[in-house]
């Protein structure tokens, strides 16, 4: 497999959709579909009475059709858009997910990538992160059945994914260890057995190609001494990148606005990258056509980019934050905050500031706290032994119940709900609150105007073929 010159980011959730995914690989690089929430996403889809037919024409070649039709009878809305109401929400997935809560995972998953895939025959990735562990046996599992070339993965040290990629391939259970605060040194894992799925033996997988986002020199290398199966590459992330960032190394300290302050150890030398001797491609602020010869000239294979693509017709993002955010950068007025606080998995998370979003001060006020998604809950062991969970972002009485620490309740903001809301997928409350949007861009967001020109909306192909120019 000769590997692209670029990858598209996997911008979650659900802003790099299949859709995105798909015009970017029409174009000859790696589209990459997000797998983060993509069980919530398809059950939003289905209750919205699935515009255009596209969930049920790709459950409908999911090779275990009894779960495609069980998860359609449970969810699927016929004209649901012309009614406003509460979605019905799909399970949270526990440490021992029951059958409906992985039939879900996997067929949302199979999915996402059958429709980037459709139509063509060139590569298509999903984007996992570390961080959110508990459904990541199914996630990849559905990829894999529909024929996923490529699993990027970050926000933590996957060292476990390369093998379990491994064994799905030949539809083998797996394990995957859990992180779980204990004060008793027990261990926990999640399990998953393929082989329950009808007909999916008679299937043959490919294994798909594992790239492992790094932030330093040392994970790579500890990727490819110690990951459980082969690392085919890296994409080598700096703090300017949308989304969750990798914390400084050390103590975090903060500059006079507020924002992590990243020093002299935390560069990457690229040199020592490039001298592992994988192919790896650099992300972060590279989405210019003098950034991606440059970053060959340093000896990557290409770039990642993610913001360039964020606002472009395909991307998942509603029209009204496309629109907000194209007219900040005609405007030359764009905002990012990298937040320290913001996120429930203390990585510090970048915030594009756009008016009437949980980025100002009020809009954040408004919202009654509620975790009811639970992504990026924590585990801990009761003292009975038995898993809890708790979230930052939750009501704080409920955390500190829970054994949470005050001090990791400020600023905490719900992103489960929050990044829902960007891609058209808000939930309604029953007090009639919608759950509002935050918006994540790179620092390099206000670059794309050296694109855009006077537009007010561009294809992905085009910013592709301008990258290529």
């Amino acid at each position: 497999m000769t590997h692209p010159l670029i990858i598209q980011g996997g911008m979650g959730v659900g802003v790099s959709n299949w859709r995105l995914a798909k015009a970017v690989s029409l174009t000859g690089q790696l589209g990459v579909v997000s797998g983060t929430a993509l069980d919530t996403i398809l059950a939003r889809r289905l209750q919205l009475g699935d515009a255009g037919g596209h969930m049920r024409r790709a459950m409908a070649q999911f090779p275990d059709a009894a779960i495609a039709q069980s998860v359609l009878e449970d969810y699927f809305i016929p004209d649901g858009h012309k009614v406003q109401r509460p979605f019905k929400q799909t399970g949270v997935t526990p440490l021992e997910a029951d059958l409906e809560t992985q039939d879900l995972t996997v067929l949302a998953n199979f999915v996402e990538v059958y429709l980037a895939k459709e139509g063509h025959s060139n590569p298509v990735g999903i984007n996992l992160m570390e961080k959110i562990q508990l459904p990541n046996l199914y996630a990849l599992y559905g990829a894999m059945l529909a024929g996923v070339d490529y699993v990027t993965m970050g926000a933590g040290i996957p060292r476990e994914i390369p093998g379990v990629l491994d064994k799905l391939a030949d539809h083998n259970p797996v394990s995957l260890k859990i992180t779980v605060e204990t004060h008793n040194g027990n261990r926990y894992q999640t399990t998953f057995n393929p082989r329950r799925f009808l007909q999916t033996e008679l299937l043959v997988l490919k294994r798909p190609k594992f790239l492992s986002i790094i932030s330093s020199v040392l994970l790579a290398k500890m990727m490819v001494k110690k990951a459980t199966g082969k690392v085919d590459g890296f994409v080598v992330e700096l703090p300017c990148a949308g989304g969750h960032n990798a914390p400084p190394r050390g103590k975090m300290e903060l500059s006079k606005t507020g924002e992590p302050i990243y020093g002299d150890r935390d560069v990457i030398e690229i040199e020592k990258i490039k001298a592992i001797g994988l192919p790896f491609w650099l992300a972060g602020s590279w989405g210019a056509p003098e950034k991606l010869q440059e970053a060959l000239t340093l000896g990557a294979n290409g770039i990642q980019i993610g913001t360039l693509l964020a606002f472009s017709d395909e991307s998942g993002f509603t029209e009204r934050i496309k629109a907000q955010a194209i007219a900040h950068i005609h405007d030359q007025n764009t905002s990012v905050f990298t937040d320290p606080a913001a996120s429930p998995t203390g990585f510090p998370f970048k915030i594009l500031s756009l008016e009437g979003s949980l980025s100002e001060t009020a809009a954040y006020r408004d919202r009654n706290r509620k975790c009811d998604l639970g992504y990026l809950r924590q585990l801990y062991e009761k003292d009975d032994g038995k898993i809890g969970y708790r979230c930052p972002a939750e009501p704080e009485a409920a955390f500190l119940a829970k054994g949470g620490q005050a001090e990791d309740l400020e600023g905490k903001k719900c992103l489960c709900n929050a990044l829902l809301s960007n891609i058209g997928l808000a939930q309604v409350r029953k007090n009639g609150y919608v759950e509002n949007s935050l918006v994540t861009s790179g620092d390099g967001i206000q670059s794309i105007g050296r694109f855009l020109g006077d537009r007010q909306s561009y294809k992905t192909s085009e910013a592709i073929a301008w990258l290529l120019s």
